[in-house]
């Protein structure tokens, strides 16, 4: 049965998106099966991943919904991953979910039928602490923290931590911490190293040993419709995610 990975933050600019394009692509030439789920209505992990977000008939919203299953959501995209795509549409859907039975697991109950094909199922989630977010937390297994290196992201991590541990109490018992990830990290900067610094001290293990450096060709790469190492393979930030996804499957060996 694949894993469940959420990626999250309720900070907004930290690299959640980029992350789970980047991490999906990685993992699937690593000739894993993956599926990546666009939860941002902004949609831009769907044109991330090359894909046309007003273009798309079936979405998160229909899925959350229960208005379509979430097999016919599913999009190959050419980084050799499935996608369920996401647009404007979603930002209604937290209305609407308020009024319908088990509205905090309905991302869970339409994986249910799908978990088995896949080796890894990514969530990039909004950047809020709403009911699109919870659902994500419900039907993860685990949750990738993307983070910068500053005072203010110490001060976010405690509220999503927090949340993650209600979750764990109310909905989701089996919901982890699978890790931090430092990201747009700079070595000059002396913050960046004193927080990371900070990081390590107080989560340890739960800290990647990888670092996704500040890159050019990363914050290049989406308006190309394309994860970095589609775009540019030899440059810094595709090095990082491609060691990333070694990390993770490294942890899971020894697990």
């Amino acid at each position: 049965m694949g894993k469940v990975l959420a990626i999250a933050n309720q900070k907004g600019g930290v690299g959640k998106t980029t992350t789970s394009i980047n991490l999906a692509a990685s993992l699937a030439k690593t000739r894993r099966r993956v599926m990546l789920i666009d939860l941002d209505p902004q949609g831009n992990a769907t044109m991330g991943s090359g894909l046309n977000k007003e273009a798309q008939n079936v979405t998160t919203y229909e899925v959350l919904l229960g208005i379509q299953p979430i097999e016919s959501a599913l999009q190959r995209v050419e980084s050799e991953y499935d996608l369920v795509p996401a647009n404007g549409h979603l930002s209604g859907a937290e209305v609407e979910l308020i009024e319908l039975d088990q509205r905090e697991r309905r991302l869970r109950n339409a994986l249910d039928g799908v978990r088995d094909q896949y080796d890894y199922i990514l969530i990039d989630c909004p950047p809020a602490l709403n009911l699109l977010t919870i659902n994500a937390l419900v039907a993860a297994d685990s949750v990738m923290i993307p983070m910068q290196c500053e005072y203010y992201a110490l001060e976010g991590l405690t509220a999503l931590l927090n949340t993650i541990r209600k979750i764990r109490e109310t909905l989701n018992p089996r919901l982890q911490i699978e890790g931090l990830l430092r990201t747009m990290y700079d070595p000059r900067n002396n913050l960046d190293n004193e927080v990371s610094a900070q990081l390590k001290q107080h989560f340890g293990d739960k800290l990647y040993r990888t670092i996704i450096p500040r890159n050019i060709r990363l914050a290049e790469a989406p308006s190309h419709g394309k994860p970095v190492i589609a775009y540019d393979m030899q440059s810094k930030g595709a090095q990082a995610y491609l060691a990333l996804a070694g990390e993770i499957l490294r942890r899971e060996e020894a697990a």
